[in-house]
């Protein structure tokens, strides 16, 4: 009976929505809350169709993936990054300058199936906290507040293959 009542109790657990520390599938619902953040927040909705990204023919990941900020221009100096994955697998938040000319977009994709984040202004990565973690889990939020320098940035979501698969945005900072 002692066996029976730890497995039912699991299964309530899991059921009841604990975070799945794989941060994968739809199990990982953590609620959170974040703090009062400094400068004007840009609120970004990151998704994805929900199931394992598809292999392309030439060998990239590839999937219905977005990455919507609720603006696309701040003004420069202090600004937070509020970021909620409304998806079903982790997601994160880089802030990189956009070289003059270049698009959002087409940044060299790396063996590894992520882009170079050299010169990256800040991310926002881990799970119902501030800053650099392991990714954000599903129905989670995480946030960063950076310092930004007037001209054209891209947000990213750097995880393998996600940039690919359409995770990035344009922000004009003013």
């Amino acid at each position: 009976m002692i066996p029976l009542t730890a497995l039912s109790l699991v299964a309530v657990g899991v059921v009841g929505g604990l975070v799945n520390p794989e941060g994968t599938g739809s199990l990982s619902r953590a609620r959170c809350v974040a703090p009062n953040l400094p400068g004007p927040v840009v609120s970004v909705s990151l998704t994805n169709m929900g199931g394992p990204m598809m292999r392309r023919p030439n060998g990239m990941m590839g999937g219905a993936m977005r990455m919507t900020p609720d603006r696309s221009a701040v003004a420069h100096g202090t600004v937070s990054f509020l970021v909620t994955n409304g998806g079903t697998i982790s997601h994160e938040l880089v802030v990189l300058p956009l070289p003059e000319g270049q698009i959002p977009g087409t940044r060299p994709i790396g063996g590894d199936a992520k882009i170079d984040e050299a010169g990256s202004l800040g991310e926002a990565s881990n799970t119902c906290a501030e800053g650099t973690g392991q990714g954000i889990l599903p129905g989670a939020s995480g946030w960063a507040t950076v310092t930004l320098p007037p001209g054209r940035h891209e947000l990213v979501c750097n995880l393998p293959g996600h940039y690919a698969a359409g995770m990035y945005a344009q922000l004009t900072v003013t």
